[in-house]
């Protein structure tokens, strides 16, 4: 039988395909849309993490969803680095969030109130793809538009507290096959995790009307 993390990973691959593939995500690692676009897109997930790590504190003791909290992969602080960098020390300012973004937090925020099995959904979905695919997007944005490597602009991408990227994975898989659920709730995460490619490919296709390609 397959491992949960297994499991988990084949139930969202094709969401994640789709989310990996939006056009939005294609025109901006294709350098067909200015820094403006990724400034824009970076601003999404400062909500998403915000809503992610303002519960952290609080789940920690959770026996379900407090292993996977590691303050190693907090994101909030690099991500405020950079829209400082990208939008200037106003940057608080001119802060929005589009609609879809809104839903996506929100449901991330519910989870973490509610539900411990759903938030280890988000939290997995948003991390681990970002320890991973996350890599490709940092390399793309230093070269399209200068930045620093591994400097303000991308620091969102750069997990310093975490020397061993591909050890840490295989923890943290191992923490999902470890997961205090039965199976019926682990069908539940599952289910979740599928949510939360559609949230976060809801954000890009929103992203992708608001910068679209001049014909």
């Amino acid at each position: 039988m397959d491992s949960f993390s297994t499991v988990i990973r084949t139930a969202s691959h094709e969401q994640h395909t789709e989310a990996e593939t939006s056009t939005f995500m294609s025109d901006l690692l294709g350098g067909r849309l200015g820094v403006d676009a990724y400034a824009r897109y970076t601003e999404q997930l400062w909500f998403v993490y915000e809503a992610l790590e303002a519960a952290a504190e609080r789940l920690a003791s959770d026996p379900v969803a407090g292993p996977f909290v590691r303050p190693e992969l907090f994101r909030l602080a690099a991500l405020e680095r950079d829209l400082a960098h990208l939008r200037g020390p106003d940057w608080r300012a001119g802060l929005s969030a589009l609609p879809a973004t809104r839903a996506y937090a929100d449901r991330v925020r519910e989870c973490a109130e509610r539900w411990p099995g759903g938030y280890v959904a988000h939290h997995y979905t948003r991390y681990l793809g970002d320890l991973s695919g996350g890599q490709i997007i940092r390399d793309k944005a230093e070269r399209t538009w200068g930045f620093e490597k591994k400097g303000d602009g991308v620091r969102f991408y750069v997990f310093e507290e975490i020397g061993n990227p591909a050890a840490f994975k295989r923890a943290y898989r191992e923490l999902l096959d470890g997961v205090r659920a039965d199976d019926l709730e682990k069908q539940r995460i599952v289910t979740e995790c599928k949510k939360a490619f559609a949230l976060n490919t809801a954000v890009f296709r929103a992203l992708g009307e608001e910068f679209p390609l001049s014909a």
